[in-house]
């Protein structure tokens, strides 16, 4: 396994009403020497919104706002922005984000041309309800069971007055367009899944029946090794590199001392991402540290954003769902311990064509 050196925390949480109770999760994009920070800010009562800092090089703060750059606006975010992350496509700022109402989970767009104004693009995952969805997807294939056992609490109509949905969360951009298409990572427990565009518009209703239809077509990892075994989640936005996209991911472990979130690594194939090339075995990093440990949430790394600078990629994360930490490790060897854990390519047949 490379070796990756544990930077320490970024950020803590502060004395404003408005992160705190905790900073975790970050959005992260460099430019030039510069990284921007958009991260997840929580008050009391797990109201979240989005904070901001600017860093010069991978570990020195040199600017951090004393109010949130974005916050609830609309009743589908109405409790909360959680998680985002960012990346750039055709000169505009593509920021997802997990919407929170109190009741559903869902992943929503802001972009920006310019990372100061952001426009508000609303929900763009299906607003579908369990049984929907659990007759949809198990119409034509063997569904696995773990998507109706993690989901079928979402049974219920109804809670507090607002429908119950199917939490759909970890919207994640690919950062260019492939095959001329727009490309997202997101998650429907306990996978993550992938969804290819031309132009967002044609997320219909329509278009989600057929997906989920032919979910299995659109799985791109599933959980594999026994830090993962629970479930996955998507993590930091897809890093182009000459063997593939480099996926910094999330695996969950339901041990006796309750879930342990680990960062994980795949590569997948340039022009078709549901083709998984390789994965490793082991966690990329496990919470070890105290500030990973102990927290808000214990046991947590969960890595949302990368800055490489030469051959170092710096992995920022929320740590213990409390502060925002970093880590670090050679892109290249990285790469190469993926490449020792190939996958055969008769497990490769799916197309997002």
């Amino acid at each position: 396994m490379p070796s990756v050196i544990k930077n320490g925390v970024l950020l803590e949480k502060t004395c404003l009403v408005f992160e705190n109770e905790g900073v975790l999760n970050p959005a992260v994009i460099r430019e030039n020497d510069i990284i921007h920070l958009f991260y997840r800010a929580v008050s009391k009562g797990n109201y979240s919104s989005v904070g901001y800092c600017r860093l010069s090089g991978p570990l020195t703060v040199t600017e951090r706002s004393d109010s949130p750059l974005l916050f609830p606006q609309f009743d589908y975010e109405s409790k909360g922005m959680e998680d985002p992350r960012i990346v750039k496509i055709d000169d505009l700022y593509y920021l997802s984000y997990t919407a929170y109402d109190g009741i559903n989970a869902l992943g929503a767009l802001a972009v920006s041309k310019d990372l100061q104004q952001f426009e508000k693009q609303g929900l763009i995952v299906p607003q579908i309800d369990y049984e929907a969805f659990s007759r949809l997807a198990g119409s034509k294939e063997i569904i696995n069971e773990k998507y109706l056992r993690y989901n079928e609490h979402r049974h219920s109509s109804e809670e507090a007055g607002k429908k119950m949905l199917l939490w759909d969360k970890n919207v994640i951009f690919f950062p260019r367009r492939i095959n001329g298409q727009l490309v997202f990572l997101h998650r429907v427990r306990p996978d993550i899944q992938i969804v290819a565009v031309n132009d967002l518009s044609e997320l219909t209703p329509v278009f989600w029946q057929h997906y989920f239809l032919h979910l299995e077509q659109y799985i791109v990892l599933s959980a594999q090794y026994e830090h993962e075994v629970s479930y996955i989640g998507g993590g930091c936005p897809p890093i182009e590199t000459a063997a593939g996209w480099l996926i910094i991911y999330h695996g969950v472990h339901d041990t006796i001392k309750g879930y342990v979130y680990s960062a994980c690594a795949a590569l997948l194939d340039l022009d078709n991402p549901t083709r998984e090339i390789a994965r490793l075995p082991n966690p990329l990093f496990k919470p070890e540290e105290e500030w990973e440990l102990t927290g808000y949430v214990n046991n947590v790394c969960f890595p949302t954003g990368t800055a490489l600078f030469g051959d170092t990629l710096y992995i920022y994360y929320g740590a213990a769902d409390e502060q925002i930490a970093v880590a670090s490790v050679s892109l290249s060897a990285l790469i190469d311990e993926l490449l020792l854990n190939k996958k055969p390519d008769e497990q490769n047949t799916k197309s997002i064509q």
